[in-house]
């Protein structure tokens, strides 16, 4: 594929047609086959971080208008992750047409890092080719699926799929659920579950139905992972009332490291 067909398909993937197509020849252009380091598009892709995480805020602004700063904030740090970048890169087709260097093209799979930085420097080229609300659908149609898998579909915060994008992309790991106890009649029954990164147990969690559980049990784990990030729920707390778990159910935050 010649660099002006590259440039055509990238305007028609991106539903964006460029007044200057410099701009997304840049954003299309690695390190490693530009003549200068600062001819390539490391700096569209550190403008389109910022103009990614704007964009992606604002939205979660206007859809969760009851949600505190730090819900919003634990559902934007995935949603703008290079994980996400890199599959929305996937998605699109995008990745494929990076410029780049001879020993990078004999790669069997081109890096995440690679294939989100073209996410991001195109995003960059759009914004200043054609401003905020040029870039504003772009970004929007490829990350509202996104917002929408994390968020949860009952409007809470999705804790296993935020656990699972952070295992996966930094620890090259699966998260594995565990049941390990029910108590209480069938009518009301708790279910308690832990979850496992790589041999790592974590503290277990108990909720009224084995998918509840599991999220508590997720968020346990991110708290263990990340607690600046996610600090343990009031409802995890020790002081649980005991409308919330069984009788004789040990407290939400039971269960030990191994």
């Amino acid at each position: 594929m010649t660099q002006q067909d590259a440039l055509s398909l990238a305007q028609e993937l991106t539903a964006y047609q460029f007044k200057d197509p410099s701009l997304l020849s840049i954003a299309l252009t690695h390190a490693s086959v530009a003549d200068r380091r600062v001819d390539s598009n490391e700096r569209l892709e550190f403008l389109g971080d910022s103009v990614l995480g704007l964009i992606v805020c604002e939205e979660l602004f206007r859809r969760f208008p009851n949600y505190l700063e730090g819900e919003l904030t634990k559902i934007k740090s995935v949603v703008v992750s290079r994980k996400i970048c890199a599959e929305i890169a996937d998605r699109a087709g995008l990745g494929e047409l990076l410029f780049l260097g001879k020993g990078m093209t004999e790669r069997t799979r081109m890096p995440l890092s690679l294939r989100a930085a073209v996410v991001e420097s195109i995003i960059g080229a759009i914004y200043l080719d054609g401003g905020i609300e040029a870039v504003r659908p772009f970004i929007l149609r490829h990350v509202a699926s996104f917002i929408d898998e994390v968020a949860g579909v009952n409007g809470h915060f999705n804790h296993k799929s935020a656990l699972q994008q952070y295992a996966q992309q930094h620890l090259s790991a699966t998260p594995r659920y565990e049941s390990l106890d029910e108590q209480g009649p069938d009518h009301s029954k708790c279910f308690e579950v832990c979850v496992s990164i790589n041999g790592r147990r974590f503290p277990s969690a108990w909720g009224p139905s084995k998918k509840d559980a599991e999220q508590k049990a997720a968020m346990l784990a991110l708290h263990e992972l990340l607690p600046k990030e996610f600090p343990a729920a009031p409802e995890l707390s020790p002081r649980a009332t005991a409308e919330e778990q069984p009788e004789s159910a040990p407290n939400f935050l039971g269960g030990q490291l191994d």
